[in-house]
């Protein structure tokens, strides 16, 4: 039988139910766990969330079993849930959940959404992205430390290009690096921005990059996901615990951290409890990705490099 109890969290009464199962069978880590995680960490998480359209990934069953991505928000929802409407490819709109505030956050990961994957847009501009973003994947034996060698190829670029870059663990096997932007802009120009920037990686060093989306070039290399950089891509949101054997987050890092697990060939990876600590003993490191207001420079600039 589902144990129920009602949480009141800033005037809003939530019904919770099973806080006490299991959803990390390797770490004993509860869904009471999980929320308790998301009610401490939301003053830095919630501001990342605001008004950007989300899509739930489920895990009703834990970490191991069945799950499942839920773009529509769910038709039970309170209805003091805020919504954006988000235009598809073909067909209706799709009303997605906007994560504004905490109750909202607390209901959804009632649900068991484990993970939270956000646009790199807002509602209701939801054709202009606020940052450039490039996923970094390793290719098995590659690994994050590969991704570290990369990460910084990239900052070199955005130095020299005068814009600052943010990188952050996916809480999974890479890294991924952010340029806030804040400034009017659309897809149809952040996308063969960061396309053919991956490309230029991929010519000056084929034998660490690799920008094809194909599985099968991936072996031992970095794919340079420019991808991401579109209107229907959602990407992990940071401070996201991932769906793994242990609750590990998408951590905001320091480039100095990426440059000495690089030179130390040492792993970046953060769980729930070290996130807590860092974000009280260092902030918000990815803060100015909100509020950094940068102009993407022309293609010509990046040619010239």
């Amino acid at each position: 039988m589902s144990k129920k109890s009602i949480l009141e969290i800033e005037g809003r009464s939530l019904e919770v139910s099973n806080l006490d199962k299991v959803l990390y069978p390797k770490a004993g880590f509860t869904k009471g766990d999980i929320i308790d995680y998301y009610v401490r960490i939301s003053p830095v998480l919630l501001p990342h969330l605001h008004a950007r359209p989300i899509t739930l990934k489920r895990y009703p069953d834990g970490v191991d079993g069945f799950f499942f991505y839920e773009k529509k928000c769910p038709s039970h929802h309170p209805k003091w849930i805020k919504t954006a409407k988000v235009p598809k490819s073909e067909g209706e709109d799709i009303n997605y959940c906007l994560m504004n505030d905490l109750p909202t956050l607390v209901w959804a990961a009632n649900l068991a959404d484990i993970e939270l994957h956000t646009f790199l847009h807002k509602a209701p501009a939801i054709r202009r992205p606020t940052a450039l973003a490039f996923d970094l994947d390793p290719g098995a034996p590659a690994d994050i430390v590969n991704c570290c060698k990369v990460a910084l190829w990239l900052k070199a670029v955005f130095d020299a290009l005068g814009l600052q870059s943010f990188p952050k663990t996916s809480g999974s096997k890479g890294l991924q690096v952010y340029v806030p932007l804040n400034t009017p802009i659309t897809y149809a120009r952040t996308k063969p921005f960061a396309h053919e920037l991956a490309q230029i990686l991929e010519a000056q060093s084929p034998e660490n990059v690799v920008s094809k989306m194909l599985k099968s070039l991936r072996k031992g290399k970095v794919l340079v996901d420019w991808s991401q950089n579109d209107d229907h891509k959602t990407t992990i949101n940071v401070y996201s615990l991932r769906a793994k054997d242990q609750p590990t987050v998408s951590t905001p890092v320091t480039w100095e951290e990426v440059e000495t697990a690089h030179r130390k060939k040492k792993a970046l990876s953060f769980d729930h409890a070290a996130v807590l600590r860092r974000v009280k003993k260092m902030g918000d490191l990815f803060a100015p990705v909100l509020s950094l207001q940068q102009k993407l420079p022309p293609l010509s600039a990046l040619r010239k490099l």
